[in-house]
């Protein structure tokens, strides 16, 4: 309780009062994902609330799949967000639940509406369906089936189970008011024929339940006390109550609604994520540029990183969107302390060390991380030729250029003070190679006279290093709020993946395993990918070392 203690917003603040109340003894709440897709960062908001919220108040919360639409459901799916759930650290309360393990418990109730006079079968097409609703500013009408009677409808019902009529010829609606300001009270469909094998129960069913007629019951047969949605579901609350209200279900939940995440530069509609897959302008479902847990993943974000944003961004009813430098904060935050350093070359440029010994390697000191002694060190090769960042030289060096320039002294991570002394240039003039001298007496990083030197560079060592693949992921949208000026496409980012093929890495980096993390020094947090090989390694950006939203808020 003390963790909830320190926690305030209208959610916990329902909780405590229900609780102090005596309304209910325990939280039972539930994470209720249809299994038609992928989770994105937008639904770790929910995980992190369904499930965090109870833990917090000594409660529960499980994991139930409403899978009411076989024809878009998939078991890749359902195994892909209980993977997902484990990976952001949350376990849920007992089995893992289905809708459809309720559909003959549905079905009865069903029937009970029809014998009670609050549904009916009705012979109107979809289209019919919609024309009849009305619209905003004017009522719905009646459809000419709504007076049916009940024997009848039932009779039809039961024959609609036996898949004794085609799909779309009838559904079954709840009679509540045609003239409602609430569309969603306009006589909402619960049931339609679907004429489709379900993943679970096979060809037991032709005819399913919708979400909104099966999500509410389901939450009362498993005694959840809240249930927690996004605002999206707000208009459909007044049916979710009056299901309640007109059904003897066992419990009776409360539904209450939170903002949904929005973050800048990213899309999180479902319809626009399966639009960006599908006309390849990402390569799956997992691309490291999308807002999938998947993609998220494998670009190497730590799961504390997203529990750590959620638990800073405010859980209210007002829609606002997140700066996504915020989210890069809390990365930095969770990886800064423990990815182990290591040296990496992403644009290399030849150094020939001239008085360095030929054929000599020395093996130097490097610390894996420099605030934590207890990671110990590693040794890193040093010879007589290197490779350094090709952004670390340049040639006309305006005065406060402190990386290498000619007859600038240098710092080597780990290493020698290098001065420059001759650029190599080819035909075209690019320069392709430096020769420098170093201090022999600087070991380790130090001169032994004193002097000092202002800049500090990683390097490579040329015959021991290892060639291998960086992807430099940026935002996917070049734009805060992509399709707000127009077509969302046309805001795609062309500079969203820089693919370097021929990075220098030290030796190190072939034992790290897919999946890990490091920080290459100077350069950013990455992750090893698993395309690469053994011999070649793949390393995916997660987030670069500069914190631009930490230096923006402190300026504001």
């Amino acid at each position: 309780m003390n963790e909830a203690a320190e926690r305030n917003d209208f959610i916990r603040e329902v909780i405590r009062e229900d609780l102090a109340a005596g309304r209910h003894e325990s939280v039972i709440t539930r994470f209720p994902p249809e299994p038609n897709g992928f989770l994105h960062i937008g639904h770790a908001m929910s995980i992190c609330l369904n499930f965090g919220v109870p833990e917090e108040f000594g409660g529960h919360c499980a994991l139930r799949f409403d899978d009411t639409n076989p024809t878009r459901e998939e078991q890749i799916y359902i195994d892909a967000i209980q993977d997902d759930v484990r990976w952001l650290g949350f376990a849920w309360a007992g089995e893992v639940r289905y809708a459809s393990d309720y559909f003959e418990q549905l079905y009865a109730w069903a029937e009970r509406l029809i014998e009670a006079g609050h549904a009916y079968v009705d012979d109107l097409s979809a289209e019919e369906i919609r024309d009849y609703r009305g619209t905003m500013t004017e009522p719905g009408r009646p459809s000419p089936w709504r007076d049916r009677p009940a024997a009848e409808s039932l009779d039809l019902f039961r024959r609609m189970r036996a898949g004794e009529f085609a799909e779309g010829a009838r559904v079954l609606r709840a009679k509540i008011d045609m003239a409602s300001g609430n569309f969603n009270l306009r006589d909402p469909v619960l049931y339609r024929i679907l004429n489709s094998p379900h993943p679970r129960t096979g060809d037991a069913w032709h005819i399913y339940p919708t979400y909104d007629y099966a999500h509410g019951q389901s939450d009362a047969i498993e005694g959840v006390t809240h249930s927690l949605c996004t605002l999206e579901f707000a208009d459909h609350r007044p049916l979710y109550d009056w299901l309640i209200e007109n059904l003897p279900v066992p419990a009776t939940p409360r539904q209450y609604e939170f903002a949904p995440l929005n973050l800048t530069y990213t899309v999180l509609s479902k319809r626009r994520l399966i639009q960006l897959v599908r006309e390849g302008h990402v390569a799956g479902w997992d691309d490291p540029r999308l807002p999938t847990l998947r993609g998220l993943r494998r670009r190497g974000l730590p799961p504390e990183a997203v529990r750590d944003f959620i638990s800073r961004v405010a859980i209210t009813k007002n829609v606002g969107t997140i700066e996504v430098q915020m989210l890069e904060a809390c990365i930095r935050d969770a990886l800064n302390p423990v990815a182990p350093r290591r040296m990496a070359v992403l644009r290399p440029l030849k150094v020939v060390i001239e008085n360095y010994p030929e054929g000599e390697i020395e093996w130097l000191e490097a610390a894996n991380l420099p605030n934590d002694p207890a990671a110990g060190t590693r040794k890193v090769p040093f010879g007589r030729e290197i490779w350094v960042e090709r952004d670390d030289f340049m040639e006309d060096a305006p005065r406060k250029f402190f990386r290498l320039s000619p007859g600038r002294e240098v710092r080597l991570r780990f290493a020698y003070f290098v001065t420059c002394t001759e650029v190599v240039k080819d035909a075209a003039g690019e320069v392709v190679e430096l020769r420098c001298t170093y201090d022999p007496e600087t070991r380790g990083g130090d001169a032994p006279d004193g002097r000092k030197v202002r800049g500090t560079i990683h390097w490579v060592e040329a015959s021991h290093g290892v060639t291998g693949e960086a992807r430099l992921y940026d935002h996917l949208f070049a734009v805060p709020e992509p399709g707000a000026g127009g077509e969302l496409m046309d805001d795609l980012n062309p500079d969203s993946l820089e693919v370097l093929q021929h990075c220098r890495l030290e030796p190190s980096l072939v034992d790290v395993a897919n999946g890990e993390r490091v920080q290459f020094e100077r350069l950013g947090y990455f992750t090893r990918d698993s395309d690469g090989t053994a011999e070649r390694p793949v390393f995916n950006r997660t987030v670069g070392l500069r914190d631009a939203w930490a230096r923006v808020k402190a300026k504001g």
